[in-house]
């Protein structure tokens, strides 16, 4: 496997790649449900509604106090997913168009964000939850398009150290947390190499006999 971008840091080297196996967001602990429709691609989670129409009708009956976002999906070359609720986001309507919904109902909300004993929403409580659910959906499309990355790193001889991760989702490396994580493997390194140093001088091992495993 090949490092699609390689950083910089110090003496060593940090290697990024495309995670190939990525875990399914929503297979998280998610406080959105995504009901999604479509004919070729299983999106989202699993329900038992039989049509779009089927889903309106039981949110009109239990979704009162809820917070509901249109999906939207673009269809070329690969598939791209994004959250609104004033309509299609994609400037192409041939290669795109609502595919189904993400919701919080107004249980999980007050369990999330309310207080004990009360059994009001706020609109502080609504814009949390849409904030919330905007960033699920915001997730999950870094995994359709391939936005998982993992890393390892490599010190100056180009030996991997111990470490690396996988699961890093989003390309901005530090948003994601991979360069910290990078950073932390590098910072052990250290440690580990700092304490066998000290070792090879309190016993007097020669120059010439001094490798690092």
């Amino acid at each position: 496997m090949n490092a699609i971008e390689t950083i910089e840091l110090g003496d060593y080297t940090v290697e990024v790649f495309q995670d190939d196996n990525p875990d399914n967001p929503r297979n998280w602990d998610n406080i959105g449900t995504m009901v999604c429709f479509h004919g070729r691609y299983t999106l989202g989670d699993k329900h038992s509604f039989g049509s779009p129409d089927d889903f309106l009708e039981w949110w009109k009956k239990n979704g009162k106090g809820g917070v509901l976002l249109s999906l939207y999906l673009y269809d070329h070359s690969g598939i791209t997913m994004s959250a609104s609720s004033s309509g299609n986001p994609f400037s192409c309507p041939w290669d795109s168009g609502q595919v189904g919904w993400i919701y919080a109902t107004k249980e999980t909300i007050l369990k999330e964000y309310g207080e004990e004993g009360k059994n009001r929403i706020t609109v502080s409580m609504k814009k949390k939850a849409t904030h919330y659910l905007l960033n699920e959906v915001k997730v999950y499309d870094q995994y359709l398009t391939g936005e998982v990355y993992g890393y390892r790193v490599k010190d100056k001889n180009g030996e991997d150290i111990e470490g690396g991760c996988w699961g890093f989702y989003g390309y901005d490396h530090e948003k994601s947390g991979l360069l910290e994580a990078a950073k932390e493997d590098i910072a052990g390194d250290k440690r580990q190499k700092a304490d066998k140093l000290k070792t090879w001088i309190k016993n007097r091992v020669p120059l010439e006999r001094r490798v690092y495993a």
